[in-house]
């Protein structure tokens, strides 16, 4: 018997053709949509959830700020795990830690049980996104990976799309606990798809774990995160905040200095020497943090200004995912036709004036012009990040691939982490030079149009990139 008659052999190669198309990114896709799905949901969810805890809604945000903390101080250790025990292993490890902890987090009966869950919870983030992310680099062609990186985040756009609207429903009709028990169902199927389908990845040669290096990049994103989460609100005083700005600068400065020559440093700055990285992760996070603060802001104008209930608001600003799903297939090929250069820079100025449009919102503004701005910045914005994906990969070999997913993920994670927080505190100016003591519309409007501006600084970034750049991953001539 020939090794293509083997019954046994048909179906391992079976497997890693259907690997090598949608099935591994839809899977990876799918596990990320636990955590879009969970962080959606959550906003929602967090004055329901503080009656039900007995505490004050502004102390529940520690909640969402613990998350935030893990997430960044075990970013950077993710891919040195996946080279040192095996990708498949690490994402299969990681995926089992958010269901518990899920489960963890709707058990809990007071917020010391929910902080606790949600820091094992921003751990298992930390480990699932990059290292997911690796195992499809590790396991798609480049000249196909525009395709697949696109097909990876149509799940995870399913939480943006349906985040808002199940929070809503749930609190309103259901138990606030049910936002952390979703995440079971798609957790069991995950994990026994990977098992079936998502090759068995080997262990990369590896570096001993740059102990040092962890911590300093560890308390560095911490105190940055947290400086940001805390900066224009009373519950910690400026000189606190200014503090956590200084130990973050001397922790990053201490970092730098490490690094330097340092073939083992857990983060590799030598790939901001490569300049399509450097375009997609430094001129990228301008955009990156009006990603991060759209759904903050649109939540306070539409419940807070314009008083709808959750679900109504959750219902409507759903329309920007559906507009980020409707361009996933439509990516690919605009990036053939055009190039990474001349689409990163074109779309990203209308990425820029849509988001200033969402500035002329007003109560009396009819739905349909709500619905159609939504739509549009949502297909406009999900090209841009399509784009900016598959660029940040453009020049790296596969030795450096889990260095770049690192770098790539915890710049990303950090950005939109910190663009509530620097829309909170726009929010916070704005309305102290009004002289008004409560949110109002022009206060709102007034923070679009800044953060809009504010993304155009990606702009020069993009124009100074190669005609050609990308070209390789695309299949354009």
């Amino acid at each position: 018997m020939t090794e293509l008659e083997d019954p046994a052999a048909l179906r391992e190669a079976r497997r890693a053709e259907l690997s090598r198309g949608w099935v591994v990114p839809l899977i990876i896709g799918s596990a990320m949509m636990m955590q879009t799905l969970n962080a959606n949901v959550l906003s929602n969810a967090l004055p329901t959830m503080a009656h039900a805890l007995g505490e004050n809604p502004v102390r529940l945000n520690l909640a969402i700020t613990v998350y935030l903390l893990a997430a960044a101080v075990f970013l950077p250790v993710s891919t040195w795990a996946a080279d040192k025990f095996g990708a498949r292993r690490i994402f299969l490890a990681s995926m089992i830690l958010y269901a518990v902890s899920s489960a963890a987090c709707g058990m809990a009966q007071d917020l010391s049980q929910l902080v606790l869950a949600r820091l094992f919870q921003g751990i298992a983030a930390a480990m699932m996104s990059p290292v997911g992310r690796l195992v499809l680099l590790r396991t798609t062609p480049k000249h196909e990976l525009v395709g697949a990186l696109s097909v990876l985040t149509m799940p995870s756009l399913l939480g943006p799309a349906l985040g808002p609207v199940l929070g809503g429903f749930i609190v309103t009709y259901w138990d606030w606990r049910w936002i952390f028990y979703i995440n079971l169902p798609i957790a069991a199927v995950g994990i026994l798809l990977v098992l079936r389908y998502v090759p068995d990845i080997k262990e990369q040669a590896v570096s001993p774990l740059d102990a040092w290096g962890l911590v300093l990049t560890g308390f560095g994103l911490a105190g940055l995160i947290f400086g940001f989460e805390t900066l224009g609100r009373d519950a910690v005083s400026p000189f606190a905040v200014a503090g956590l700005f200084a130990a973050s600068v001397l922790c990053m400065l201490l970092y730098w200095r490490h690094s330097r020559g340092n073939p083992d440093a857990i983060l590799d700055l030598t790939l901001f020497r490569i300049p399509t990285f450097t375009a997609s992760v430094v001129g990228g996070a301008f955009m990156r943090l009006v990603q991060g603060a759209t759904p903050f802001l649109l939540a306070l104008l539409l419940q807070v200004i314009f008083g709808m209930s959750p679900f109504e608001a959750g219902l409507l600003t759903c329309m920007a995912a559906i507009g980020a799903l409707a361009m996933k297939s439509a990516a690919p090929p605009i990036l053939r036709r055009f190039g990474f250069r001349t689409v990163l820079w074109v779309n990203g100025l209308i990425v820029s004036v849509m988001f200033l449009m969402y500035a002329v919102f007003e109560p009396t503004t009819p739905r349909w012009i709500m619905i159609t701005l939504l739509l549009a910045g949502g297909f406009f914005r999900s090209l841009q990040f399509t784009s900016l994906n598959g660029l940040s990969y453009a020049d790296i070999e596969q030795p450096q691939m889990s260095r770049a997913t690192s770098m790539s993920q915890m710049a990303q994670q950090l950005v939109q982490s910190i663009g509530v927080g620097v829309a909170a505190t726009m929010l916070h100016l704005f309305t102290t030079m009004r002289g008004e003591t409560t949110l109002s519309a022009s206060s709102v409007a007034n923070t679009f149009i800044a953060l809009g501006a504010i993304s155009f600084l990606s702009i020069p970034f993009f124009l100074r990139l190669p005609r050609d750049a990308g070209d390789g991953m695309n299949r354009r001539p």
